[in-house]
């Protein structure tokens, strides 16, 4: 499959910024059924404690020949889940994400970093609780394939990240949760075209 420079774009809310791509461009749209990034904090020093957000949307551009390539990923901030509903209510509230103020968290790219022929990380930039900081995520695997089922090429990936909570104004209880925050994202797009 033929692919080209990448230009992206969000899809929802953010799809209010003008969005292009090129008429030969080969792009794809995050699947939700397969992407759920999640985080992990420490618990009072005692355990791990993880929770994931169930609605993402977005865009994935990627030209392998030319090693480049570009994301806007959406996060919806309201679909947090950690299996207790007492605990995602108060994660949703002031103190955490303020879902109500700050609905999407996002992440923006167009510098993907090769190692030979294969993506070693992305850099971008994170939007949470409406702070915006620079964040790499670093590609644990990532692969282009045809889906068996779909027909369509689709790029899958692991990536992980490392951020301090306090950067993004989430101060509540520090010390007895961890400021740092291990980010997974597992990730799945589906070409648009075939």
């Amino acid at each position: 499959m033929k692919r080209t420079a990448a230009v992206v774009c969000l899809l929802g809310a953010l799809a209010a910024s003008p969005c292009a791509l090129a008429d030969d461009a080969d792009s794809y749209t995050i699947d939700s059924r397969h992407t759920f990034p999640q985080y992990e904090v420490v618990h009072m020093g005692t355990s791990v404690q993880r929770g994931r957000f169930d609605r993402t949307e977005g865009k994935l551009a990627y030209d392998s020949a030319a090693h480049k390539g570009a994301v806007e990923i959406s996060i919806d901030a309201a679909s947090v889940s950690t299996g207790l509903a007492k605990l995602d209510e108060r994660l949703r509230g002031e103190d955490w994400l303020d879902a109500a103020a700050f609905p999407k968290i996002t992440f923006k790219s167009s510098d993907f970093v090769f190692d030979g022929d294969k993506l070693a990380k992305v850099n971008g930039e994170l939007t949470l609780r409406g702070v915006t900081r620079p964040v790499t995520l670093e590609a644990d695997f990532f692969h282009c394939g045809v889906n068996a089922l779909l027909l369509h090429t689709v790029c899958g990936a692991d990536f992980t990240a490392r951020i301090k909570r306090s950067d993004f104004g989430m101060k509540s209880i520090l010390g007895l949760v961890s400021d740092d925050v291990l980010l997974r994202v597992n990730v799945e797009a589906i070409a648009d075209r075939k």
